[in-house]
Formats: structure tokens, C-alpha cells, sequence
């Protein structure tokens, strides 16, 4: 049997299998930022996968990235998630929710009038949708050294009201071009000050947030996902050396948390960076490794149980989205629903909770 279906101790939890439900952005939100009914019957559907990890949720609104993105800042929207989490668990699941800060992929417009900020006044060159049209990301305001801390307490008080929703934990997203990827990365941090400047200084901030999450929950309760070398969204990491630097210098800064998992994307988990990457992590002996290595095809299960052997567990996109019940198809090699892409960001029941289990796949839908 494949080691897909093994249990895993990560953080405070043991898994029941090593297929980790991705962090997924679907847009089925309100504009209030709360989740509705359709957000737990969504995740509930997926509650056998060894672990969930729910869409990147907003600090607050002037943090938001995307139309239909749900929060956690509001007395609703921390029911709202109550309300999921609670029947996650009751179906037997696990789910930890990812936060994150878009920066400068974001409009003032989904902000409620809030200009985006970032690391530097550097414009990320690519657009974003609000609730009318696509637009240009602007140029956003460079965060002054005094906000710094306002930043870190959004970040720790999402972490809590997580736990509050009833959360198992919270992953930081710290990866696919957003602020705290705009801090690591040398192209979109520019600054001068002790946020930049050397690796050292571009995973400071970084660093400070599991510090604060760690503190606030516990750090068997946190994990972060990190995509070095993904240039994507406008950043730029080229140079191994000053990747590795940074990367390699945040994990062994935070080693002494012991942090539940840290979560990585890369094209290449097995090269020579990523192996050296995952042995910082592993170095505490306590945090977990999970990888996902992207490619618009989705994860299928043989590369599902490469990546495994690589880490500690998989993380899985697409095929989660599409496959309710996917534990049960890859573990008795039942064939598996294909995704539908035109549905990913629409709002709404189709392509979101409409997908088949099995036997019923065929079911025209």
C-alpha cells in the first residue's frame, strides 16, 4: 500500500493520510467577507483528505486580494467559520486555515478605498479582478517602518480568532507573489531599512509573524507555505545563492520554534535547493514537510506518491476540487473526476460542492 494512506503526526494532530487538501481560491464570498453555507458543505465534502487547508482568508478588508474572498476579522465572519470548522469535525476532518496580506496584488477598490501597500513602491506589472473588471495592480505605498508592527498584530490576531472559529490551525501564506513573498523576494523589496537589504533583513518580517502566531497559538499549531524560485505574480528570485540565503536562513531563525509543518511549492522538490531547503526545515525534528511542485495538469496520484517520498505528505489542488472523495478513488484506483477550469472563480454551486463521489461520477451534472 502506498504510504499515500498512511498516518502522519503533524503538530497536535495525527493525520489519517498524508493527502493534504490545498489551499484553493474559489471566490464564493460576499463582500462582507463571511462564509456561507455553500463554504461548509464545500469543505465537509473533502473532510476524508488527511488534512484541509482553506482558501487564503484576509487579515482584514484592507488586506483583501480578490473578490469573494472570505476573512477573519468580524464577529460574522469568525461565526461563519465556526460553523464550518464544526462540521469538518464532525465528518471526521482536520482543517487549518491559511492567512495572508495580497499587498500589492490588490486594488484600492477591494479594499474599501485602502491604496495596497508592499515592501517597496514597486508595481507587480500584472492585474487583478475586483468586484466590476480586471484591472492593473497599482503602484503601491511602501509600508513605513512604524506600520511594521501594525502588519505583525493583523497577522497574530487573525491567528486567534482562527483558533476561536475552531480552526486545528492556521498556515501563513508566505508564497505565489503576496506580501510576505513581496518581503522575501530582491526585486519587489527595495528597502533600506531592517525589512530589507540582505536576506537576513527580507525574512525578517517573516520571521516576526511565526514568532507571533507561535506565541499567540502555540507553534504546534502554525505552519507557512513558501514557493522559492516559483516567479510568479511578478516576483523574481533568479539567483540560487541569495535564495538559498534567504529561504535557508528563515528556517534555521525559526527552527527553534517547532512549527506543525512547513508547506512548499516547487517545480523541483528534488534538485539540489530543494533537498537542502527541506533538510533546514526537517532539522528540529518536528516540523512536518509538505510539497506540491504546481504544473497546470494537476497533481496525479503517481506523482501524489513521489512527492510523498520526497516530504512528509502531498499537497493537492486541483484534483481535490474536483474529486470530493479522492482519498477513496486514489486508495482503491477508481478513476477520477476531471477538473472543471472555467468554474474555478465564478461563485455559486457549480463546480464548487456539484462534483460527484464515486459511484455516481458518470451522473450527467
Amino acid at each position: 500500500m502506498s504510504s499515500l494512506f498512511d498516518s502522519l503526526e503533524l503538530g497536535r494532530l495525527t493525520l489519517p493520510n498524508r493527502i493534504i487538501m490545498a489551499p484553493l481560491t474559489r471566490s464564493r464570498a460576499g463582500r462582507d467577507g463571511v462564509p456561507t453555507p455553500l463554504h461548509e458543505t464545500y469543505y465537509t465534502q473533502r473532510s476524508s483528505m488527511g488534512l484541509i487547508v482553506t482558501e487564503g482568508v484576509f487579515t482584514t478588508v484592507s488586506r483583501r486580494s480578490f473578490p469573494g474572498q472570505p476573512g477573519i476579522d468580524t464577529p460574522e465572519q469568525i461565526a461563519g467559520w465556526r460553523r464550518v470548522a464544526d462540521s469538518v469535525h464532525n465528518a471526521g476532518g482536520h482543517v487549518f486555515m491559511q492567512v495572508m496580506n495580497g499587498g500589492r496584488l490588490s486594488h484600492a477598490s477591494l479594499q474599501e478605498g485602502a491604496q495596497p501597500v508592499a515592501p517597496s513602491a514597486v508595481a507587480s506589472g500584472t492585474a487583478v479582478r475586483d468586484f466590476e473588471s480586471r484591472k492593473d495592480c497599482p503602484v503601491p505605498r511602501a509600508l513605513d517602518t512604524s506600520e511594521i508592527p501594525t502588519v505583525i498584530d493583523e497577522f497574530r490576531k487573525a491567528a486567534r480568532n482562527a483558533i476561536e472559529a475552531g480552526m486545528d490551525g492556521v498556515e501563513l501564506h508566505g508564497a505565489n507573489g503576496y506580501l510576505l513573498h513581496q518581503f522575501l523576494s530582491p526585486n519587489s523589496n527595495l528597502r533600506e531599512d531592517a525589512y530589507g537589504d540582505s536576506p537576513e533583513n527580507r525574512f525578517r518580517l517573516i520571521e516576526e509573524i511565526l514568532r507571533a502566531a507561535a506565541d499567540e497559538i502555540g507553534a504546534d499549531r502554525v505552519g507557512i507555505r513558501l514557493s522559492p524560485q516559483t516567479n510568479i505574480q511578478g516576483i523574481e528570485e533568479t539567483d540560487p545563492a541569495d535564495v538559498l540565503a534567504t529561504y535557508g536562513g528563515l528556517l534555521d531563525a525559526t527552527a527553534d520554534l517547532g512549527l506543525a509543518y512547513v508547506s512548499f511549492i516547487h517545480a523541483d522538490p528534488a534538485g539540489e535547493l530543494m533537498t537542502e531547503l527541506i533538510a533546514r526545515a526537517r532539522a528540529n525534528g518536528r516540523a512536518r514537510i509538505i510539497l506540491n511542485s504546481g504544473g497546470a495538469e494537476g497533481t496525479q496520484r503517481d506523482r501524489a506518491e513521489w512527492l510523498v517520498q520526497q516530504g512528509d505528505a502531498v499537497s493537492v489542488g486541483r484534483m481535490a476540487i474536483s474529486n470530493p472523495d479522492l482519498v477513496r478513488r486514489w486508495k482503491e484506483d477508481l478513476p477520477v473526476n476531471a477538473p472543471d477550469v472555467s468554474t474555478f472563480y465564478t461563485g455559486g454551486e457549480r463546480g464548487y460542492t456539484d462534483y460527484p463521489f464515486y459511484p455516481d461520477s458518470d451522473r450527467e451534472r
